[in-house]
C-alpha cells in the first residue's frame, strides 16, 4: 500500500469503526454489550484520539455504487 492512496479518516468515520468493532466480533454479533453505549464509547474514544493529536487514515473508496453513494469523489 502506497501513501497516496489513504486519505485523513473523519470523525463520524472514525466513530463508526469504533462502535462496529465493539458491537461485533468478525461477523458474529457480540451480546455482551448495548447498542446504544457502543456508539457512547466509541465517540468518547474517538473524541480522545482527536484530542491527542492521533491522525487516523483510511483508503480511497474502491470505484462503484457504494462509494459514490457516499459523497466521495474521485
Amino acid at each position: 500500500m502506497n501513501d497516496s492512496s489513504l486519505s485523513p479518516a473523519n470523525a463520524e468515520d472514525l466513530v463508526a469503526a469504533l462502535a462496529f468493532a465493539l458491537r461485533f466480533r468478525g461477523r458474529k454479533r457480540v451480546h455482551d454489550g448495548d447498542e446504544i453505549m457502543a456508539d457512547i464509547v466509541a465517540r468518547r474514544l474517538a473524541e480522545h484520539l482527536l484530542r491527542s493529536g492521533f491522525v487516523v487514515m483510511k483508503r480511497l473508496p474502491e470505484v462503484g455504487g457504494a462509494s459514490l453513494g457516499r459523497g466521495f469523489e474521485r
